[in-house]
C-alpha cells in the first residue's frame, strides 16, 4: 500500500521537511503531492486534506496521519532505521525529536526559515541566544556521545531529519553550534537535502506572511532563489 506524504513550500516548509527528509534518507518510497502556502492563512484550503489545517500530512490507504511527530512514530512501527537500534542513542533521539517538536519558539519566531536566503540577523533576544545555546549542547552532546557523523551514531534517524531545519536555519543566520557545526556540514551535503534546496532555489513565488517574517528576522544579503 503506497504513502503518499503532502508537503508545502520547499523554502519555507520547516515541519515538511522533516518526514520527507526522513523518508528520502531511509529509501522509503512514496507519493509526493505539493500544497503550496498561497496566502497568509491557509487554513481553510488545507483542512480538505488535513485534520489539523496543516503539513505535512502522510495518507496510507484510509489513514490520515496529520503531524511530523505522528508521522514519525507510524513509521516507527512499520520500518527499521527510524529510531537507532542502540537502546542509549534511540533515548537520546527521541527525546531530542520531542524536544524539537514542542520547544525552540524563539529559533522558530526570529530565525524563520528560508532555505534561499542569507540573513544578517538583529540582536539576539535572551530567548533566542538560549534556543541556540540549546541546539549547540543537543548536537555536540550527539556527537561525542554516538560518535557521528549523525546526531545519533553512525545511522541517519529521525532524530536528524527533525533538525534538519536547524541546519538551513544555521546557515541563513550564521548562528553559532560550536562543534555541532560538523554536524550541519554533514546533513546539508546528503542528496536529500541537496534535492531539497534545488526545488526551494527553483519556486518563483514568494508568499507575503512568510516574507513578511524574514524581513523582521534581520537584514537580507544574499537571495538566491528564482
Amino acid at each position: 500500500m503506497t504513502y503518499t506524504l503532502i508537503t508545502a513550500n520547499r523554502n519555507y516548509s520547516s515541519w515538511s521537511l522533516r518526514p520527507w527528509l526522513l523518508m528520502k534518507a531511509l529509501g522509503i518510497p512514496f507519493a509526493e503531492r505539493f500544497e503550496p502556502f498561497t496566502k497568509p492563512d491557509n487554513y481553510e484550503n488545507f483542512r480538505k486534506f488535513s485534520p489539523t489545517g496543516q503539513v505535512p500530512v502522510l495518507i496510507h490507504g484510509d489513514r490520515t496521519i496529520a503531524d511530523s511527530l505522528a508521522i514519525a512514530l507510524y513509521l516507527g512501527e512499520r520500518h527499521e532505521g527510524i529510531w537507532p537500534a542502540e537502546e542509549e542513542a534511540r533515548v537520546f533521539a527521541q527525546g531530542a525529536v520531542c524536544e524539537m517538536h514542542g520547544g525552540f519558539g524563539h529559533l522558530r519566531n526570529d530565525c524563520t526559515m528560508n532555505v534561499g536566503v542569507r540573513v544578517t540577523p538583529k540582536p539576539m533576544s535572551e530567548g533566542l541566544r538560549r534556543n541556540v545555546e540549546r541546539v549547540r549542547e543537543l548536537f555536540e552532546t550527539g556527537l561525542s556521545r554516538f560518535g557521528g557523523p549523525w546526531l545519533a551514531g553512525a545511522d541517519f534517524s529521525a532524530v536528524d531529519a527533525f533538525y534538519a531545519p536547524v541546519a538551513f536555519r544555521v546557515r541563513t543566520y550564521g548562528l553559532n553550534v560550536g562543534q555541532g557545526q560538523r554536524w550541519v556540514d554533514h546533513v546539508l551535503a546528503h542528496p536529500a537535502m541537496q534535492q531539497w534546496e534545488a526545488e526551494a532555489l527553483a519556486e518563483d513565488w514568494r508568499e507575503e506572511a512568510h516574507e513578511a517574517e524574514l524581513a523582521a528576522a534581520g537584514v537580507v544579503t544574499a537571495d538566491y532563489r528564482k
